[in-house]
This record gives structure tokens, sequence and C-alpha cells, in this order.
């Protein structure tokens, strides 16, 4: 993985000289986010697609982007752009994600991928079927500290790992008419926030045996708070938590028999981590500055991909991407939260 200080220069399609070129699906804050790593960073930024003409433009002049274009189709259609990145909201992920790939596109998929695992993998399948990368944007996988902590685990520095604790909780707005209150919208904190210790839980220890879930709902139905527990095969457990009106420690720990990780926080943004033996005792400690707010890892890892011909990584594969969306599905039968898409 490159490292924060020196990035590589981008790199183009398999065969080509050229530099990949970037589409923006949406204009909201995280697009604004990832733009501007994107911008800061050396990517080539070339077009920006929007519901409306003048959010597109907007949103093209404060990054510097060449092109705006008034609606998705035309940003897909557009013969300047290699791959598009889809950060719409999360019950249109699916749609958007189709949409580019059917012109032949590339995609980074803002989490959560879709909104079950049956339009996961027609996105996931769709894409190896035509030679494309269809990427989940779960940009912590890529961070820094996490790569580190992937190392140590491997290497046996932890013993046999047993447990894993994540918590993802905010303050976030309470009117009803907010996207994550609406249950129409995909609210609620699973799939927001729920996802980033779910999809942790899959990177350490894989995919679960059992899951357990338990959830106090909104007045809009959706989940105000969840607690999950995931059992495996060989007894460990991943112990989990999100809710998205109560702002908490935002803590994680990987706890081995030869010692334990312990993860500052934010967790899931660029951070530091302790390391300490099986007595208690400091052993290293972590800390490397990322540039931005680091969502540029994932983006030279999507570059890399389609330099490489690749449809898919070792860090978050394709089948592993929705194996996370069939466990979010399991927890949300667990706690009774149903969205459209379920009936599909």
């Amino acid at each position: 993985m490159p490292d924060a200080t020196t990035p590589p220069q981008p790199s183009g399609p398999a065969g080509s000289a050229r530099p990949v070129r970037w589409g923006i699906l949406g204009t909201g804050l995280i697009a604004g986010l990832q733009t501007s790593d994107l911008v800061d960073h050396g990517f080539s930024v070339q077009a920006v697609g929007s519901r409306a003409a003048d959010t597109a433009r907007e949103f093209a002049d404060r990054f510097g982007v060449a092109t705006a274009h008034s609606s998705y189709e035309a940003l897909a259609a557009d013969p300047d752009v290699d791959v598009v990145y889809v950060s719409s909201p999360h019950p249109f992920h699916y749609e958007h994600a189709m949409l580019a790939l059917d012109a032949g596109k590339h995609v980074l998929v803002e989490k959560p991928f879709a909104m079950t695992a049956r339009q996961a993998r027609h996105v996931t399948e769709a894409a190896a079927s035509k030679g494309l990368v269809a990427l989940e944007a779960m940009w912590t996988r890529y961070l820094p500290h996490m790569v580190r902590i992937r190392e140590l685990i491997g290497s046996g520095a932890l013993g046999e790992v047993r447990t894993l604790l994540a918590d993802h909780t905010q303050n976030l707005p309470k009117d009803p008419a907010h996207r994550l209150n609406d249950p129409a919208l995909g609210g609620g904190a699973l799939l927001d926030l729920g996802i980033y210790p779910v999809s942790f839980a899959f990177d350490v220890l894989g995919v679960p045996e059992r899951i357990h879930a338990s959830a106090s709902m909104t007045a809009t139905g959706v989940d105000r708070q969840t607690a999950m527990i995931f059992d495996y095969a060989r007894g460990q457990q991943a112990v989990l938590h999100c809710a998205l009106d109560t702002a908490g420690p935002n803590r994680a720990a990987v706890l081995g028999t030869g010692g334990r990780i312990e993860i500052d926080p934010v967790w899931y943004t660029p951070t530091g981590f302790s390391r300490y033996d099986d007595a208690g005792a400091l052993v290293e400690r972590f800390e490397e500055p990322v540039t931005g707010r680091g969502m540029q890892y994932q983006a030279w890892e999507m570059e890399r991909l389609i330099a490489a011909g690749a449809t898919g990584n070792d860090i978050l594969p394709p089948e592993e991407t929705v194996g996370i969306m069939a466990a979010l599905d399991t927890v949300r039968e667990r706690i009774g939260l149903r969205y459209d898409a379920d009936g599909e």
C-alpha cells in the first residue's frame, strides 16, 4: 500500500499511459470529502453529475472539475470518465452502480454498497462479467493503521485472536424528516454507522457462524441503537454497537491470547493504536500522519486494480462485500427493521 507522505502517480487503465479519469455521482457531504482528497492528491477528476444543473455547476466550480452534468445518466455516458464514484443516498446505490457499469465504467460505491445482499451480488456479478471493478468504498480498510493491524494479526503477534470490540455512536439530527430517520431512505444506525464495526469484524474474523442482535427503535421505525454479537466457529466473538442519538467513545480493540490492540478514537478514521503483550506491557505505539481525510487510499487502490486489469482485491474482495450485506440483512431480520428494497 502507498504511504501517506509519498503518494504514487495516478495510473491509467491497463495498456494506457493517461491517468484514470474520475466522475463523481452525487454532490453531498461525502462526495465533497472524497473529491477534496482526490483533487489534493493529484487524481484526475473529470466530471460531476447531479439531478440539477446548478448543483452540479456549484460543485464543479468548488473543486475545479471540468464538466458538470445535470443528470446521472449524462455522467455515466461521458466518454471522458473511466470510473464513477457513487455517493448518492444508499437506497440508490444499486441503481446508480448498475447505470455506470452498463455504460462501461468502473465503480467505487459508497457504503453501504447496496440495500441488500441480493443487490450487492447483482452488482459484483455484473462488474465481473464486464471485466470492470466494483469496489466498496470502505475507506477504513486502506488506512495505514488498519494495514499495520492486519500485518500484526497475520504474523501471530497477538496469538490466537479471541475477541473484537467496536462501537460507532454519534449524536445525529433528530428531525423525523431527516434521511437518517426515514425508513424510505434507508435510515437508522445500522446501515450508516453499524456497517463500520460489522466490516471490521469481517476483516479480522471473517464470516460469522451465528448473529445475535437487539435494537431500540425510533418513532419513525428505524433503529436508534443496535447491539450485535457475532459468534465464530472456533469460539471467537465480535461485540459490536452503533447508535445515532448518543455520542460515544468510538473505540475498538482486538484481543488475543498473546496480547491486544487498542485503537484510538476515532478508530475508523486515520488514527493510531497501542499494542500490549499478554502481561499488559506496551510493546508498540503506532502513529502515521495522513493528509486530508484519508479517502485517497481507497482511490489509489481503485486505480491500481484498474491498471492491473483486476476486478477485485484481497483487502475487500467482492464476495466479502456481499457477505457483509448478508450479515446486515440478518441483523435487520433479527431487530425487525425493514426497507422497501426487501420486497424486490
